[in-house]
């Protein structure tokens, strides 16, 4: 079974932390602190409950002073790093939180703060509410961060304004205009770092579920520039092709209507347990005179806790196809529970979906 991702958050890994909060502040208490966070609730916490749990002790052990808080935060890092740690440290996210908790009255403080930790751990989350509550001087800043040095800045300019991001607290007026965004995803469409550019997708993703033709019309001007910027416009529009947008299968080569069949489709197993995989095989028949190009997909109708199906799409593949050929697949899909999924007893449905 998959490691709860909560679990990041271990006694060990509390008790290491606090090795370098002893390393930095005067008169601590490292055995304080670490049972202070092993609250008696501590195992029924979540993950960002805990994050948020850490980041509220935490505050207890500082200054009483935000901005003293924020440079001693600022020197906790700095001694972390000492250990070799790598940048990108989810494990520390409770940093971000802290600004998100406390800092919300002090723009430029924390906005400096952001800056700096977000090389470190990224701020994602505790961008939001100074987006929220100073929209035009928030992007202002991150419109300047789209030109930043360093990539995990860069980052954060589009992936702290995306509309939907999935944990996050959510920014309604960008689901409704989406227009304060497009300067930075414009800035860094072609960003050396792969990381920023599958940010930019998913941004464009994000847009696409409220505004498929701001995308397409986007998709157009990108498409063809190079393959890094193509790669971002195909994973940008992946949510318009599953939905089978017309507009987007066209970009793509898509032109034709679906003239192929789907037979001997067939479920090797009418039962399973949770952690095994189902089975399933189908042929394709190509019985035109020409050629096809078909993106082609399966459908699971997973049931939830409440008895309802819920549809989730998989991707097999996108391929030309010969006419008067038939093509034989086979495909297994995993039931085992992960951290993002958790599957529930009752009956399950599978459907297969293509477009030309």
């Amino acid at each position: 079974m998959a490691e709860l991702l909560k679990n990041l958050y271990s006694k060990t890994f509390i008790e290491s932390f606090s090795v370098s909060l002893e390393q930095t502040l005067s008169k601590f208490d490292r055995e304080s602190f670490v049972n202070d966070v092993m609250s008696d609730d501590w195992d029924e916490k979540e993950l960002k409950q805990r994050m948020k749990h850490i980041a509220v002790v935490l505050k207890t052990y500082l200054h009483n002073d935000y901005e003293k808080d924020i440079q001693t935060i600022i020197l906790i890092i700095n001694q972390i790093r000492k250990s070799g740690l790598k940048e990108e440290s989810i494990e520390y996210m409770f940093f971000p939180e802290f600004i998100e908790r406390y800092g919300l009255d002090y723009f430029d403080i924390s906005i400096n703060a952001i800056e700096e930790i977000t090389q470190f751990t990224s701020c994602e989350f505790a961008i939001r509410p100074f987006i929220k509550k100073y929209p035009e001087k928030t992007m202002s800043v991150m419109l300047d961060w789209s030109y930043h040095s360093n990539h995990l800045v860069r980052r954060l300019s589009s992936e702290g304004c995306r509309p939907r991001l999935p944990w996050a607290m959510a920014l309604p007026d960008f689901k409704l205009n989406p227009q304060p965004i497009l300067p930075i995803l414009e800035n860094l469409k072609n960003d050396t770092s792969e990381f920023v550019r599958r940010s930019v997708a998913n941004n464009l993703n994000d847009i696409a579920k409220d505004h498929p033709n701001i995308v397409i019309e986007i998709s157009k001007m990108w498409k063809g520039d190079n393959k890094e910027t193509d790669w971002i416009v195909k994973h940008g529009c992946r949510t318009l092709l599953k939905q089978a947008n017309h507009e987007a299968l066209k970009l793509f080569g898509f032109e034709n209507g679906v003239n192929c069949k789907i037979t001997k489709f067939e479920i090797h197993s009418d039962a399973i347990k949770i952690g095994d995989n189902l089975e399933f095989s189908f042929e394709l028949m190509n019985d035109t005179d020409k050629e096809l190009k078909l993106r082609i997909e399966y459908g699971i109708y997973y049931m939830k806790a409440n008895g309802k199906w819920n549809r989730k799409l998989f991707k097999i593949t996108e391929n030309t196809y010969k006419n008067n050929a038939t093509y034989t697949f086979k495909r297994k899909q995993s039931f085992r529970n992960l951290t993002t999924r958790k599957h529930y007893l009752g009956d399950h449905k599978i459907a297969y979906s293509f477009q030309s």
